[in-house]
């Protein structure tokens, strides 16, 4: 039987030999993603680890691989300033959104700062490159995110580690299963490591072959989603009187049931205007050419949803916060098919009343404490899903009382955190000053 550690290392080197040999083809697939619109094309360099400009001082690298991730990690970078106004900081993510969402979001004081950048590819030689080239004093991955040949590289240039906010699925704690050892070594070069539920503690505990706590979920300690004032009040007014309800998020498939829950709301709801906040802003034609007969106009377009106008498909970037504020119930995306959900929390920070659909694993801790709390309703999908919808969105319609009661419970459960962010801040802080 093969040693454990020295299957550890049999399945590293055989990564990095993979990964290696795959080098030479993936400047042709990272093209055909910038064609799609999954990349940047005058930022291609950086997923091959070039692109550094490391300031002075102490850097701090994080990396946050798609919008969630990049939300959780702002409060976070908040408290390590405040705490050492010395640390000057590195993001990278992996997704053109999340790089724009962290430009809209950094704080006037927090952006002179950070700098961001794309991950690149777990290839030896490239994630070398982008190491030598940041030296960071720190590197803390947010969520999931284990690429071996990165993690490999920061030992080997003894960079400490910590793996926060920690989330791992059953389903992928039964994978990395298969490969104990693989894990173990990978998890052991986390100095530290926070899950944020007791599942996945008890996951990670399991794989790491040590105790890895709990100390909360950084998700309910985000600031709520911004809007801009003047456009909050412009909309405000040019939508008074009309029933508005919210599709936020949304994902391929969920479109249809959201438009046929219209049809059979508008009838009795005069006015009645819905929007659509597509996960994916590139999808806005395709939403509005599935509206077929439905007065529908696009934001991304410059339409104005006017009185005449039924469907609003706002497919622009960063103002799911300004269509919370106006809508008197939201639908959370990704849970009408089985994506896993979107963050039911920004809803409830805003007090807008939450519906979702069955496919929330990626949320379920949040999702069963908001149910417990009788802070949202969940509507089924499958043959019926369009009836089931509507007829929990005229019920809110026709009781505003009910879902302000539904969306108070809600938004207390969602601001239950505060602290979280200057407590890990505080545990990362002697991981910086011990290294270098």
């Amino acid at each position: 039987m093969t040693p454990p550690g020295l299957s550890a290392r049999i399945l590293g080197r055989a990564w990095a030999l993979i990964a290696s040999l795959l080098a030479p083809f993936l400047p042709f697939y990272l093209r055909r993603r910038v064609a799609k619109g999954k990349e940047i094309a005058e930022r291609l360099p950086e997923r091959q680890g070039h692109g550094a400009v490391r300031p002075q001082g102490r850097l701090v690298w994080c990396h946050a691989a798609s919008n969630g991730e990049t939300l959780s990690l702002l409060p976070l970078l908040e408290a390590l300033a405040k705490q050492d106004p010395a640390l000057s900081f590195l993001v990278t993510t992996g997704t053109v959104t999340s790089a724009r969402l962290l430009e809209q979001r950094l704080s006037p004081e927090l952006a002179p700062r950070t700098q961001h950048r794309f991950l690149p590819l777990d290839v030896p030689h490239w994630v070398a490159r982008f190491l030598d080239g940041w030296r960071p004093d720190l590197a803390v991955i947010v969520e999931s995110e284990l690429w071996p040949n990165m993690l490999a590289a920061a030992e080997a240039e003894r960079v400490p580690m910590a793996l926060i906010n920690a989330r791992m699925s059953a389903r992928s704690a039964q994978s990395w299963g298969w490969a104990p050892g693989f894990a173990r070594g990978l998890l052991g070069r986390f100095g530290l490591i926070l899950a944020q539920t007791q599942a996945d503690a008890a996951r990670f505990s399991a794989l790491a072959g040590r105790e890895v706590p709990c100390w909360g979920n950084l998700k309910y300690a985000a600031p709520p989603l911004p809007a801009d004032p003047a456009e909050l009040a412009r909309l405000s007014a040019a939508w008074a009187g009309r029933p508005v309800w919210l599709a936020a998020s949304t994902h391929p498939g969920e479109d249809e049931i959201i438009l046929a829950a219209h049809r059979l709301l508008a009838p009795a709801h005069s006015g009645l205007l819905t929007v659509i906040v597509p996960r994916h802003p590139p999808r806005g034609p395709d939403i509005a050419a599935l509206a077929g007969d439905l007065p529908v106009a696009r934001r991304g377009a410059g339409q104005e949803a006017g009185a005449g106008v039924a469907v609003y498909v706002a497919d622009t970037l960063g103002e799911l916060g300004l269509f919370y504020r106006l809508a008197r119930v939201a639908l959370i995306g990704g849970s009408l098919v089985p994506h896993g959900g979107q963050n039911p929390l920004e809803a409830a920070r805003l007090g807008c009343p939450i519906l979702i659909g069955p496919h929330h694993f990626n949320f379920s801790e949040i999702i069963a404490r908001l149910s417990a709390a009788h802070g949202l309703i969940e509507t089924p999908d499958g043959p019926g899903a369009a009836e089931a919808l509507a007829a929990h969105v005229a019920r809110l319609l026709a009781d505003p009382a009910a879902g302000q009661a539904m969306a108070g419970a809600a938004a207390a459960l969602a601001q239950g955190q505060a602290d979280l962010p200057g407590r890990i801040a505080t545990s990362l802080l002697p991981l910086i000053r011990s290294a270098r």
